[in-house]
């Protein structure tokens, strides 16, 4: 079972894993942006996300698992990886197993530690669309705002639906393994966890994803790490600060 990903343009690899109910879609401006700026980047869609498989287990060690999988299929090594949320929690695990694929980490609005389930209301507003009724993103979106008021999100999440044939929607990700195992999504990186090269953590200035207090358990984790704060920015800060996004990512990894 492999992965499905987007490659964009040639030289040293740049993988980007998205987050929670995400896809590898999210990420094509900006993996066109790197891509211009002379490097090969990788959008990687994760299990149960996107266009990737479907399967039963879902939890770090096995995302991790698929990404050393996919290294190994394009003979990847040297890699610069960027994951956010959900995916900035597999690059950090992947790093730190392994250390000698990676040469640089990039993890965007997470941090090493736990995190309670916060997705309940999403995950409710996803299960009340029933598709055998819905037949237009239109009306997805009507009923997907009552349970999550946010546009930005909603758009996000909409992002998901495909038609499977005329007439028929469909979600891409696997909602039912990603309701099941969404308890996952929160679990803290491995104590004893650690990757020595460098590291910067992006956050956004308006999310509380990672906080002041953080700091300490990711030079615990990433003794190099460096963490810059994206302004006018919450968890989707790629999404809504584009632009400093792409100038903090270009200036840490052409150092």
């Amino acid at each position: 079972m492999k992965l499905h990903s987007q490659i964009l343009g040639e030289g040293q690899p740049f993988v980007i894993l998205h987050g929670f109910l995400g896809m590898s879609d999210n990420w094509k401006t900006l993996g066109t942006q790197f891509s211009e700026a002379g490097y090969e980047i990788h959008l990687v869609d994760q299990r149960n996300h996107g266009r990737s498989f479907h399967d039963d287990a879902f939890n770090y060690e096995v995302l991790a698992e698929d990404l050393k999988h996919y290294c190994d299929d394009h003979q990847l090594d040297d890699i610069i990886l960027l994951g956010h949320s959900m995916g900035g929690k597999t690059a950090m695990l992947f790093a730190t197993l392994y250390p000698e694929l990676v040469s640089k980490l990039l993890v965007a609005d997470i941090s090493p530690r736990f995190y309670p389930i916060h997705h309940d209301a999403i995950l409710n507003g996803l299960s009340a669309l029933d598709f055998s009724e819905i037949k237009s993103r239109g009306k997805a979106d009507k009923v997907l705002s009552q349970y999550v008021s946010e546009t930005g999100t909603r758009m996000f999440l909409l992002k998901n639906l495909y038609w499977i044939e005329k007439g028929q929607l469909a979600f891409r990700m696997n909602l039912d393994v990603l309701k099941e195992n969404v308890h996952e999504v929160g679990e803290a990186l491995p104590v004893h966890s650690k990757f020595n090269k460098p590291t910067l953590f992006l956050r956004g200035d308006k999310s509380e994803y990672v906080m002041p207090n953080d700091e300490a358990l990711i030079k615990q984790h990433f003794p190099l790490a460096d963490i810059k704060t994206i302004s006018k920015a919450g968890h989707w800060l790629h999404a809504e600060n584009p632009e400093d996004f792409y100038e903090a990512v270009i200036a840490f990894i052409s150092q």
